[in-house]
């Protein structure tokens, strides 16, 4: 199964997709969609059009996607929510299905433990999957979410979800 993991920003999104057969994982790509601090609308096109052309390169099966979470900028969050709806919207184009896990679920699935910090996370990718190049901590947060998703992955279709 070929998962896409995706960390969703407004102005830097990571991208991450694995391989997973049995209980091996391999790293397949890692990248940033970067869109700079143009016109908003412009930045959701840019968000909408890089992925897509991830997709469309790598073919994979399922995306998972980390959830947004509010801090104390309720602005912020709303253009996070954007962003991420316009990266939920590129994998629809493309027919597949997105779920979404909560930071803590990914942090817990890749590191053990719920409120890991960023660099324990990348420390977690580069042992496990062994990217080929440097990897941005958005990128290795892109990758934590496909890993993360391929662990819930058997639990869900035992239960029917997928």
């Amino acid at each position: 199964m070929r998962i896409l993991g995706v960390d969703p920003g407004s102005q830097k999104t990571g991208v991450g997709i694995i391989d997973v057969q049995g209980n091996r994982i391999r790293h397949v790509h890692h990248a940033m969609i970067r869109t700079g601090k143009g016109e908003f609308d412009e930045r959701l096109h840019i968000l909408f059009s890089g992925l897509c052309t991830i997709i469309d390169q790598f073919n994979p099966e399922c995306a998972a996607i980390e959830d947004v979470f509010v801090s104390k900028n309720v602005s912020s969050a709303l253009k996070l929510g954007q962003a991420r709806g316009a990266l939920v919207a590129a994998c629809g184009h493309y027919g597949l299905r997105v779920t979404p896990y909560s930071p803590t679920k990914v942090k817990q699935a890749v590191v053990g433990f719920g409120r890991a910090e960023k660099d324990q996370v990348g420390h977690m990718i580069r042992m496990l999957l062994h990217p080929p190049e440097p990897c941005p901590e958005d990128a290795a947060d892109a990758l934590a979410v496909a890993i993360c998703h391929a662990h819930h992955t058997p639990m869900q279709k035992l239960a029917g979800k997928q």
